[in-house]
């Protein structure tokens, strides 16, 4: 323990190295402020820490780059200090939804209904691509909210208010649920086109129902597995349909004469 500096406390990494943890104490809740490379920046991160939670006038947006302390762990000191409650994740909560805070300059908006799995899940970014670490696999944030890897914003889905940011699920529509299934409006009626890939897009049909145009794809790849065109077609499951139903779709509806062509 470093008893020079308030809050900070000395340790070593892995290979030997010196290293300086701060944390600080909250009504009554231990909290770690994080590692630094040196006692005095563990310190500062300590003193910012304390005039925090000691200011009510201290927001996010007077977070400087500068400054020692994460800006993550401002998030949570300012939520603890204004709502009371400790999250570790840099989530602040609102009445009804809460934001979480990936950077300065970036927040999401999420149904307070997440707020358990947000606060134990840490939201991480590549490129744009947001995902957590669940049960050892990496988990897009967008699957959760039925909006599949492969899916087009815009064509797939779309953010009703167009902040994309805004993930609270009265704010998520979602187009088209399956593989391969396009909607599109004709004449002022909502129809259904299904497009497979095969050496490019091929059109299998246009449908008026989406549950014709998901089983007419499923169709569509399997008569192409079937005659030696294998391209990991991954089928569409209808959960709204009983065997029996399905399979009347499956043996009524028309596809394209051409997906014959394609595998002669």
């Amino acid at each position: 323990m470093n008893g020079k500096v308030t809050g900070v406390y000395e340790t070593s990494l892995k290979d030997g190295t010196k290293s300086y943890r701060a944390s600080i104490t909250f009504k009554g809740k231990h909290i770690a402020l994080g590692s630094f490379c040196n006692a005095q920046t563990a310190g500062n991160a300590y003193s910012q820490a304390q005039d925090i939670l000691a200011d009510n006038s201290f927001t996010l947006s007077s977070y400087e780059k500068e400054q020692s302390l994460p800006f993550e762990k401002c998030v949570v000191l300012i939520n603890f200090r204004d709502k009371g409650l400790y999250i570790p994740t840099p989530i602040y909560l609102e009445k009804k939804y809460f934001f979480y805070y990936l950077s300065p300059n970036q927040m999401l908006i999420f149904d307070i209904d997440d707020l358990f799995y947000y606060s134990s899940h840490k939201i991480m970014k590549r490129g744009s691509h947001l995902f957590v670490a669940d049960y050892g696999s990496q988990i897009s944030i967008l699957s959760r909210y039925g909006i599949r890897s492969y899916a087009v914003e815009g064509r797939d889905y779309r953010f009703a208010n167009g902040n994309a940011n805004d993930l609270r699920y009265e704010n998520i529509e979602i187009l088209n649920r399956y593989h391969g299934v396009r909607q599109y409006a004709e004449r002022g009626f909502i129809k259904y086109k299904t497009v497979i890939h095969v050496n490019g897009d091929f059109v299998v049909g246009k449908y008026d129902t989406e549950n014709e145009a998901a089983i007419a794809y499923n169709k569509a790849a399997d008569i192409l597995k079937k005659n030696g065109i294998d391209r990991n077609y991954m089928l569409n499951y209808i959960e709204d349909l009983t065997a029996s139903q399905y399979a009347d779709i499956y043996t009524n509806v028309k596809i394209s004469p051409r997906i014959i062509e394609l595998t002669g």
